[in-house]
């Protein structure tokens, strides 16, 4: 036989039907050497099928890749071709066709592309033969024609049985699931059509994934009531296997096999197994088996119309269980909604929620008794349609810029003309997930009440400090006249020591007295907006310092006071002012400070500024009190008790907010640091220049 490129020549060649049928009516000349069409197909059967390879690839290009699907079955159909071109009708047909057939319908072919496949093959058979030089036998041909027809007959009977019995079941299926059964019934009536669907099936069962188990949620036949609510381990045994492999497989002895580990498999006399797997694109929802006890294998039609089966019943469970969820989140929106009516009904805030064409989606009692309308003739109607006239002038126009801007808008106060009451309103953009805004929800409360004993309070406020200003106004002068005298008694010279001890505690004493109606008036000041009032010149920070130390040395002869400076320290600031920061801080000091160590004061020169720090050792200041340290009536406390607490309680605790005061006037600013290692230091920095 003459070949081109390995193949019999001609295989390659397109011919017509009408000259596959002329060469099919040769007959032999007398005397010369026939061809066997069996062994022919036998011999050939590489080429033949490489032939029709060829055509299957340019009908269906889109398989291209895929794995061997062209050659399941048709090499063996060849063979039983030969078989029954050798043996003639007598020859009984394999179940090759019908395997061939459930491939084919189980890869989602039609009806017209399985007889193609079989007209390819004649086709191809034809052209081979015409390339020999050697004719065919006399009732050779027939015989090939009548044994292709055959396996035709049958495979497309086998189809159509095979594709009408699927369809039979998953219209039975979709009837079982055709209420909505909860997912309680639902595996149940599942797998009970698919057991009737299935021949020489014995139990069956549909197994779900439950966290790291497989658990049985339906069983049928043998062994099936005590095999529901069974579980197995998720990795564990055949029906593991089949889940972490995302494949079928079949077994053919049960009772031999290790892997079969449920209990529900292990009932006597069964044989065969099938197990597929449930899957939702790559979950895995569970598996079903099927199982008999009269057969060592199921026939392809089974095994296909089982996975089919399968694959319906996963996309209604699945169904069900998106159902079952929807139902359980609107229940929940439904509690949810009731749970928001009930809050917005009984809160006396006034709340709405306006969508972008600033229409009212909702609304509760309080806000439509403001506006005078019901909450139900709000709905869906514009809010310059229910709201009071001056509500729409001063708010829509905020409406619309916080729509393009994404903003809020906090605390707005406002009136209602013919209405003693104040309201305050907020409104907040309402986003989509993306980000949107999809409208506004406004919140209004009355703060008639809030802004009554605001201004209660206030003037209480207000005439306590005016109160603090008259009185300590009218302190000085009484004041005066005691130090006065006490500066004259001091300065007699026939007084006893302890009357000159008595006469240096009136001195200290009206001193301290002194400072602390300064820092009451200079409070009033500060608070009644009069600030407090400095006159700035030029002077050395260090030398007022020093002098004011000499005096504060004066009043507490027993407490060691310290002065250190360096540098330049000139500048522009109020020397009383000055003195009077200092006296403060160091009064603090030696109030909070050990009485055994000294309190140091150090005066530095720096290139923009004059720094002062004043430093004692003693208990560190509770980190807590840190923030609110300069605020006014605050005592300092450490961290731990003093005996002292008389001592303690002597302060108004004005200092440290006058120093603040007075150092920000100054445009400086004030610093602590307070740990129990190196004791609490005040750090005053003082701007050279007015700010």
């Amino acid at each position: 036989m003459e070949k081109e490129g390995g193949r019999p020549r001609g295989l390659g060649r397109p011919v017509m039907l009408e000259q596959e049928s002329h060469t099919a009516g040769k007959e032999a000349a007398p005397g010369a050497r026939t061809l066997a069409v069996g062994d022919f197909l036998r011999a050939h059967q590489q080429e033949l099928m490489e032939d029709w390879r060829q055509g299957m690839r340019t009908r269906h290009p889109e398989r291209e890749g895929q794995p061997s699907w062209l050659l399941d079955h048709m090499p063996r159909v060849l063979c039983v071709l030969a078989d029954l071109v050798d043996h003639g009708p007598e020859e009984p047909l394999t179940h090759v066709p019908d395997a061939h057939a459930m491939s084919r319908l189980d890869e989602g072919f039609d009806l017209g592309q399985v007889a193609f496949e079989y007209a390819l093959l004649r086709r191809c058979i034809l052209r081979g033969l015409e390339a020999e030089k050697t004719l065919p036998a006399p009732g050779e041909l027939e015989r090939l024609e009548d044994a292709l027809d055959r396996i035709l007959t049958r495979t497309l009977t086998a189809f159509s049985q095979g594709r009408q019995r699927i369809l039979q079941a998953l219209d039975r299926m979709t009837q079982a699931a055709l209420d909505s059964p909860s997912m309680d019934s639902l595996p149940s009536r599942l797998l009970t059509v698919l057991v009737d669907s299935a021949l020489s099936v014995d139990s069956a069962a549909l197994l779900l994934v439950e966290g790291d188990r497989l658990v049985v949620r339906a069983a049928e036949g043998v062994g099936a009531n005590d095999a529901v609510g069974t579980s197995m381990g998720l990795n564990e045994g055949l029906l593991g296997e089949v889940g972490a492999l995302r494949q079928p497989l079949a077994l053919r002895s049960v009772p031999t096999d290790a892997r079969v580990v449920l209990p529900a498999l292990k009932q006597e006399g069964l044989r065969a197994v099938y197990v597929v797997p449930l899957l939702e694109g790559d979950q895995l929802l569970g598996v079903a088996y099927m199982s008999s006890r009269t057969t060592f294998a199921f026939s392809e039609s089974d095994t296909l119309l089982f996975r089919t089966m399968a694959q319906r019943a996963t996309a209604h469970l699945v169904h069900a269980r998106l159902q079952a969820r929807e139902r359980q989140a609107h229940l929940e929106a439904q509690r949810s909604l009731s749970q928001l009516d009930a809050l917005l009904a009984s809160t006396p805030m006034g709340i709405a929620l306006l969508d972008r064409d600033l229409r009212y989606v909702r609304i509760n009692q309080a806000l439509a008794d403001i506006n005078g309308h019901s909450p139900e003739a709000h709905l869906g109607r514009r809010f310059q349609d229910m709201a009071p006239a001056t509500a729409v002038a001063t708010f829509e126009p905020l409406f619309h810029r916080l729509m393009e801007t994404g903003e809020s808008g906090d605390a707005l106060e406002f009136t209602l003309p013919g209405d003693a009451r104040t309201f305050q309103a907020s409104f907040h953009p309402v986003r989509a997930p993306d980000g949107a805004v999809q409208g506004l929800s406004c919140t209004v409360v009355d703060v008639t009440h809030h802004k009554q004993a605001e201004a209660v309070l206030q003037r209480a406020v207000d005439f306590r400090e005016q109160l603090m200003a008259v009185v300590g106004h009218d302190l000085r002068n009484p004041l005066n006249a005691i130090n006065a005298s006490a500066f004259q008694l001091s300065r007699a010279e026939d007084l006893e020591p302890a009357e000159r001890r008595a006469v240096d505690r009136i001195r200290n004493a009206t001193a301290r007295m002194g400072r602390m109606i300064t820092d009451i008036l200079d409070f009033a000041r500060s608070r009644l907006g009069e600030g407090i009032p400095v006159a700035r010149q030029e002077m050395d920070l260090a030398e007022v310092c020093r002098t004011t130390l000499e005096e504060l040395q004066v009043s507490a002869p027993r407490r060691v006071l310290l002065f250190d400076t360096r540098g330049d320290t000139r500048g522009f600031w109020d020397p009383d002012r000055v003195s009077q920061v200092l006296g403060n801080l160091v009064a603090n000091a030696l109030q909070h400070g050990q009485e055994d160590q000294p309190v140091r004061v150090s005066v530095r020169g720096e290139p923009r500024e004059v720094v002062l720090d004043v430093h004692n050792v003693g208990e560190p200041i509770a980190p807590e009190l840190m923030p609110r340290l300069f605020d006014p009536f605050k005592s300092i406390p450490s961290t731990a008790p003093r005996p002292d607490t008389a001592r303690q309680k002597r302060s108004l605790g004005l200092g440290l907010y006058i120093v603040s005061q007075i150092v920000g006037v100054h445009g400086g600013r004030v610093e602590v640091r307070s740990t129990r290692e190196d004791g609490t230091r005040f750090t005053v920095h003082w701007p050279r220049q007015a700010g």
